[in-house]
């Protein structure tokens, strides 16, 4: 039988968790500090990043913000009322915070439409393969593998990382000065509503994680649920780095253009 585990300690502490979970926040800490401190987030929140890259990141990304709460709708087909203590904390958790995501969807559209983008831009796809990864990812995880796996891939690992590098971009107002006064407010709720209000979410998704395994989960779940916290955070990095080449392609052709000019 699982010992049930009961949260004592404050939430969004490490040591109010079970010792396997602290270990398990520490085996994938390397690969979240790779999306956190990408240099990407760096140049989002300095507003140097040029056009096409920023319409890339947002076009592409557009798939997992519009999908989120399918990505929770399909965990929650996977609870039962009164099975399991953790099982009923997920149902709840569920049902009440698919409602927020879906407003989430519409602030990334402001987001994307004060830089030009569309809706049809957005539901067109027009980025390279590699990018659709995530996506692809997410709703893999959330269909075909466990309650407990599905969740520590997307409301732990996705929506933790998001909420630190969200606050990295948010850190100064250069790039929310970078909006028109009029509708800065409008184009930064997206990014602000990550970077100060949903810090609590990837930590009571870890808490419905450790109550649903229980004190000690066996050997076989630790590592599976490092495997997909992993997966989430290089899909979020290989993301980040196909961008970075963009952008990286972009400034290269910008010198020489300005190499050129001085030529001539």
């Amino acid at each position: 039988m699982i010992e049930a585990f009961v949260r004592t300690g404050p939430l969004m502490e490490a040591t109010s968790y079970p010792l396997w979970a602290q270990q398990l926040i520490r085996d994938c800490s390397e690969s979240k500090r790779r999306v956190v401190e990408h240099e990407l987030y760096r140049h989002m929140r300095d507003a140097t990043l040029s056009a096409k890259t920023m319409r890339q990141y947002l076009i592409g990304g557009w798939p997992v913000v519009e999908q989120f709460s399918l990505y929770m709708a399909n965990s929650l087909t996977k609870t039962r009322f009164g099975r399991h203590p953790g099982e009923d904390m997920a149902r709840r958790w569920l049902m009440r915070n698919i409602r927020v995501e879906l407003n989430h969807a519409d602030y990334w559209l402001h987001w994307c439409n004060a830089h030009g983008i569309t809706l049809e831009d957005l539901q067109a796809q027009d980025v390279p393969a590699e990018l659709l990864s995530l996506s692809h990812w997410c709703w893999q995880s959330t269909t075909a593998d466990s309650l407990i796996i599905g969740m520590a891939a997307t409301n732990y690992a996705i929506e933790g990382a998001t909420g630190e590098w969200s606050a990295v971009v948010c850190e100064n107002d250069t790039y929310a000065q970078a909006f028109p006064e009029e509708g800065r407010k409008r184009a930064m709720k997206w990014l602000k509503m990550h970077a100060q209000y949903d810090d609590a979410h990837p930590w009571e998704a870890l808490e419905i994680i450790c109550t649903l395994a229980g004190h000690n989960p066996t050997r076989a779940l630790q590592s599976e649920l490092r495997r997909a916290i992993c997966m989430s955070y290089d899909y979020m990095f290989n993301f980040l780095e196909r961008c970075m080449a963009l952008e990286l392609e972009q400034r290269t052709v910008r010198r020489e253009r300005v190499v050129a000019v001085a030529q001539h």
